[in-house]
């Protein structure tokens, strides 16, 4: 390629480098924006994700609250048995013969302890007559009424939570039966009503964290908060749910009364997940604009071509005019003169051939008239054309269908389109070899192939040859395949394609049209 070329194609990459440029600035843009907007969205992120944390710390520490306070309270409940046991043991050394004179203080002082810790106890015969009792009514006066009485039902179901204890005094059988003292009860309620504010205080927490809290079978729902009751409305959908919480975060673990064991399973906040797509939902308008950026971009470079092409067109079919119209006056004077009819013939042609291309001209920029033309005629007379102007050694041939194809267009378009791709296959052969024309049909589309056996298109070069101002030729200006894809695309709606080409074989390229 020579120097004046190389310019050229530089000149015309300069444009192409321009708009890479202003892609670049916008790509740039955008990802300081996007950029910015996720520093800002990470920074909240992390805010949630410390609330969340310092919520499930809380939650752990009071569990383990809750579970100190459940043994303590079991520490309790042996310590009241234990202290009854002791009251059973003095009693019983009454059956010891031997018993010193402090046995009377021993009584008198475990009586005190039993009394002092305020736990109700009655000593029952084998007829349930109460023959001692103590802590049952509210004052002592009441408690002394009761012996000699027999225990009522109700009195004997109250005692029944605790196992009895049986023994013998002076070989007399009796039971003694206690429950837990009024303080360990009043305590116990409180504790019992701490779990269930505990519980509240998880599901319905202020920082809006998804809970689910489940027994120790994680089958029963003990509690849910700040979640969509659906999504764990069967056992199914139970297990699913808590699977999935438990991949974002390990349950915490907490002690209940009665040793009962139950599980938290929770989820970021709302909040957090949509900070988490925000990234992708920028990036996605990132995205969006930069592709209307770039169309904009296209749009109006596009326009601008357009202008130069319709201006050019228009003052290239104004200039010729004049020189066409006195060409045919002189054609008409030289009529019927000294020189013979075959010239003044060949003269006519390439007028009528100066006239068809300011007409060509004249097009550009307007909406043409297509009209239905049998294509084959008009492909076999431009191809009869080109033959007579070209090398000898360039062998023409052309297969077409036996019958007529009609097809809608306008001939002065379309068979410039013809002659350019003919033109550029006749320098790519370097004037010898052959150009072949073959026309089929499929369905409705009519496809011309245009083939050539000259030097071939390289593969660097195949995506740009039909831009504006692209031009492998020391005195071409890039625009003859750039009007071909015009002619064809936008005024016949139709397709033109590089088929094939390899460097050093050959090119072919595919019109296609709808019949």
């Amino acid at each position: 390629m020579s120097s004046k070329s190389e310019n050229r194609n530089s000149n015309y990459r300069k444009p192409r480098k321009g708009k890479w440029i202003i892609i670049a600035v916008t790509i740039t843009l955008g990802l300081a924006a996007l950029w910015t907007i996720n520093r800002f969205a990470s920074q909240i992120r992390k805010s949630e994700q410390e609330k969340v944390r310092i919520w499930a710390s809380a939650i752990s520490q009071k569990a383990e609250l809750m579970s100190s306070t459940e043994t303590f309270f079991n520490e309790v409940g042996i310590d009241e048995r234990r202290k009854v046991k002791l009251y059973i043991d003095v009693l019983q050394s009454f059956n010891n013969r031997d018993l010193s004179s402090d046995a009377e203080f021993y009584l008198s002082y475990v009586s005190y302890i039993v009394d002092s810790s305020q736990t109700p106890f009655m000593i029952l015969d084998k007829d349930t007559l109460i023959t001692s009792c103590g802590n049952i009514m509210p004052t002592p006066e009441q408690d002394r009424a009761l012996i000699g009485k027999k225990a009522s039902p109700q009195l004997l179901i109250d005692f029944s939570h605790n196992p009895p204890f049986h023994y013998n005094v002076w070989g007399i059988p009796l039971t003694l039966m206690y429950k837990e003292s009024q303080i360990y009860t009043d305590m116990r309620s409180v504790l019992d009503n701490l779990n269930r504010s505990f519980l509240s205080e998880v599901t319905n927490n202020s920082v809006f964290v998804p809970v689910i809290v489940v027994d120790s079978t994680r089958s029963r729902i003990l509690g849910s908060g700040n979640i969509n009751n659906s999504d764990f409305a069967t056992p199914d959908k139970l297990q699913n749910k808590l699977k999935e919480m438990a991949n974002e975060n390990d349950p915490i673990t907490l002690r209940l009364a009665n040793h009962r064991l139950a599980y938290v399973y929770y989820e970021p906040t709302p909040l957090l997940k949509l900070l988490r797509i925000i990234p992708i939902f920028y990036l996605f308008i990132a995205l969006v604009l930069l592709l209307i950026s770039y169309n904009l971009f296209r749009t109006a470079q596009s326009d601008e071509e357009n202008r130069i092409w319709v201006g050019m067109a228009k003052e290239t079919a104004h200039q010729l005019g004049t020189p066409i119209s006195s060409l045919s006056g002189w054609a008409d004077y030289l009529q019927g003169k000294t020189l013979e009819e075959p010239y003044i013939s060949e003269i006519r042609k390439d007028i009528d051939r100066l006239d068809t291309i300011a007409r060509r001209f004249s097009k550009i920029g307007s909406v043409p008239e297509l009209n239905d033309e049998d294509l084959c005629e008009v492909i076999r007379h431009t191809i009869n054309y080109m033959e007579k102007r070209s090398p000898r050694k360039v062998n023409f041939v052309t297969t077409l269908p036996d019958r007529p194809v009609i097809a809608p267009l306008n001939r002065y378009l379309f068979e410039w389109v013809i002659e350019n791709i003919c033109k550029n296959a006749i320098d790519a052969m370097e004037g010898k070899g052959t150009f072949t024309t073959i026309v089929t049909t499929e369905g409705n589309n009519i496809h011309i192939d245009l083939c050539d056996t000259g030097k071939g298109i390289t593969t660097q070069n195949q995506k740009l040859i039909f831009e504006s101002g692209f031009s492998t030729k020391q005195r071409g200006w890039g625009l003859g395949l750039s009007l071909a894809k015009r002619i064809i695309e936008e005024y016949h709606k139709g397709k033109i394609q590089l088929k094939y080409s390899v460097p050093g074989q050959g090119t072919v390229f595919r019109v296609t049209l709808k019949k």
